[in-house]
């Protein structure tokens, strides 16, 4: 496994980058999507990370139902196959790993892989969450609880929840 990909940049400087090297610098900030700094690049220049992110989550949020939708699928099941296959990105495994969703008991597993089936089953894409500062015991109970909701809220709370797992990336990665 590589580490992440860490800024020795700062924010002028990465403005200043031509678009292909801008995405391939934030390339990883959003699951499997360059797209979304591909197409932020435009925003330049960045004042700080808040603009850059507000930059990134506007195009999400101006993307059409389709693209949002292959965003929140390019995100894995917790703890699911993936995870099981080692093929998780750099960052999730770490996220995964900092919630304790490798450490699950076979019974946490099942139960785990239960609820993530049964919310697929229900919203036709994978439960989302950023995971950072939270156990694997609340992101269980967040899934049940979210089982409730109807399709858009959920849809609406996925993109939230991907825009959280970006600023905590983007936090990351220059060093908040």
């Amino acid at each position: 496994m590589t580490t992440p990909n860490i800024l020795t940049m700062t924010l002028t400087e990465l403005s200043a980058l031509p678009q292909p090297e801008f995405v391939a610098e934030l390339g990883a900030i959003f699951e499997h999507s360059p797209w979304i700094p591909e197409r932020a690049w435009a925003a330049r220049p960045f004042a700080d990370v808040d603009a850059l992110h507000q930059a990134m989550m506007r195009v999400v949020q101006a993307a059409a139902p389709a693209e949002q939708l292959k965003l929140i699928t390019a995100h894995p099941e917790l703890a699911g196959k993936e995870a099981a296959a080692g093929t998780l990105t750099d960052h999730s495994t770490g996220e995964q790993r900092g919630a304790g969703l490798d450490q699950c008991s076979a019974d946490e597993l099942q139960r785990l892989r239960s609820l993530n089936a049964r919310y697929r089953e229900r919203f036709g894409f994978p439960f989302v969450i950023a995971v950072k500062g939270r156990n694997r015991y609340q992101i269980m109970d967040a899934i049940e609880a979210r089982l409730l909701h109807d399709h858009d809220t959920e849809f609406a709370t996925c993109l939230d929840q991907i825009g959280q797992i970006a600023r905590f990336r983007l936090d990351a990665q220059f060093a908040a």
